[in-house]
């Protein structure tokens, strides 16, 4: 005879500033109840850092929240230990959204999108990570050894993916050592980031079952390859027909691509600290490491910070439907809730005035001088995490964005971070990282 367990649990997440999931579970009988009142929260809970420290916080030990389940979020894994599993909104107890929640401010970025454009927003998430501790196999980048190393624990990973509602797209050995690549098929409005990160908590769940354990880290040994998280992007309109494409301009974007994309090129110096959060992120964005260490438009270019993607279709209705273009900025230590709200909020921007991007420069930008690169409408990117908080909050843009009050507790979110490293060397402070994400 078997013993049903009476108190099936539910989880209910929200993914935080630091980019990770925290939350609270409870019986699962309770569904109902708790999908209308939620479960307790606590303000200062959004100034627990990546390393379990609590940064200065406005609310101290004052005051109270709630988590509400969303039920479109909601999925059920029965294969190895179960998992009843649903991201959440976090509201004030009258049921407000709480201006500090990270779900809430990229549903804001994209009302206001709509507003200004009346578009949906269509976007995907391409992650890259590693398997911490695995030896490089000579000859093997992007090969099909390293494919069968990790073919099981990818079939179930994908599986695992695909039961929490995330249609998989591509999955690859990558260029270094332990690294691979996961890609989603490209989701409506916000569905895109909850499912990233879906992804990267299945991943932590699933590979460990295979005797690995991954990391999303942006760097695991400055000496070696960095982990990036490249953000596609593309428009419908009411009808569901793509609005990315202009087949009579030069690039093929129409005029509503290159207006969002001169907003995110325009303000990326400013959000970067959102998009690339820790200190190690900065040992990625720097030349030759084919991500992204300028704020400059590239067709087919995978050093530009913004670069439009090919398209294999040989039809204008099938090339306008795969047209897209992704941002190299962002890695994992970033919560993808902020980061697309940050890229929404500077592409609307961008739409409203009516920004133009950079016209493409195809050449190592890292060979022109300052002046030279001015003369293109481009400019470094922030090189350290120190910097990139400065032009965050010294930015107009992202305290109107944002808000005042999230803009000044974020910064003292990374500063409480950043203290965490202190007098570390990079191949230590690489290793808290890694072992976090």
């Amino acid at each position: 005879m078997t013993n049903r367990i009476a108190n099936r649990l539910v989880f209910v997440g929200t993914s935080d500033v630091s980019g990770l999931i925290r939350g609270k579970s409870f019986p699962d009988r309770e569904w109902e109840k708790r999908a209308r009142r939620g479960v307790g929260w606590t303000p200062t809970n959004v100034q627990i850092t990546c390393f379990d420290t609590i940064s200065e916080s406005p609310f101290g030990s004052f005051g109270d929240l709630v988590l509400i389940p969303d039920a479109d979020t909601r999925f059920v894994l029965e294969s190895g230990q179960r998992m009843d599993f649903a991201l959440g909104d976090i509201q004030s107890l009258d049921g407000d959204p709480w201006a500090f929640c990270t779900r809430t401010l990229a549903r804001r970025a994209l009302e206001g999108l709509k507003e200004v454009a009346g578009v949906t927003l269509l976007s995907a998430f391409e992650h890259e990570f590693q398997i911490r501790d695995q030896a490089a196999r000579s000859g093997d980048a992007f090969g099909f050894k390293g494919f069968r190393d990790g073919q099981a624990w990818a079939e179930a990973f994908l599986d695992s993916l695909e039961a929490a509602g995330v249609q998989p797209d591509t999955f690859m050995k990558e260029y270094g050592p332990g690294q691979y690549e996961v890609t989603n098929k490209p989701a409506k409005g916000l569905a895109s980031a909850d499912q990233a990160a879906i992804l990267r908590m299945l991943a932590h769940e699933i590979l460990p079952r295979f005797g690995k354990t991954p990391s999303f880290a942006p760097i695991l040994d400055p000496d070696s390859v960095g982990n990036g998280v490249h953000i596609h992007f593309s428009f419908l309109d009411e009808a569901g027909a793509p609005l990315t494409y202009d087949g009579n301009a030069p690039d093929g974007m129409s005029e509503l691509s290159r207006h969002f994309v001169g907003g995110v090129l325009k303000y990326l110096d400013q959000i970067m600290a959102i998009l690339a959060p820790s200190e190690v992120s900065y040992l990625r964005l720097t030349p030759h490491r084919w991500s992204a260490a300028f704020n400059n438009l590239g067709v087919q270019d995978r050093e530009a910070s913004v670069r439009i993607c090919p398209v294999t279709a040989k039809d204008a209705d099938s090339i306008a439907r795969q047209f897209n273009f992704e941002v190299r900025a962002a890695d994992a230590t970033a919560s993808p809730h902020l980061a697309l709200a940050a890229l929404v909020f500077a592409g609307t921007q961008g739409l409203r005035d009516r920004v133009v991007p950079p016209e493409p420069v195809n050449e190592d930008l890292s060979l022109l001088s300052p002046a030279e690169l001015a003369e293109n409408g481009i400019k470094r990117l922030p090189t350290g995490l120190g910097d990139a908080l400065e032009a965050l909050g010294s930015s107009e843009a992202v305290r109107g964005w944002f808000g005042e009050e999230f803009t000044d507790l974020y910064i003292a979110h990374k500063k409480g971070e950043m203290e965490c490293l202190e007098d570390l060397d990079w191949a230590s402070k690489c290793a808290r990282y890694s072992e976090v994400y």
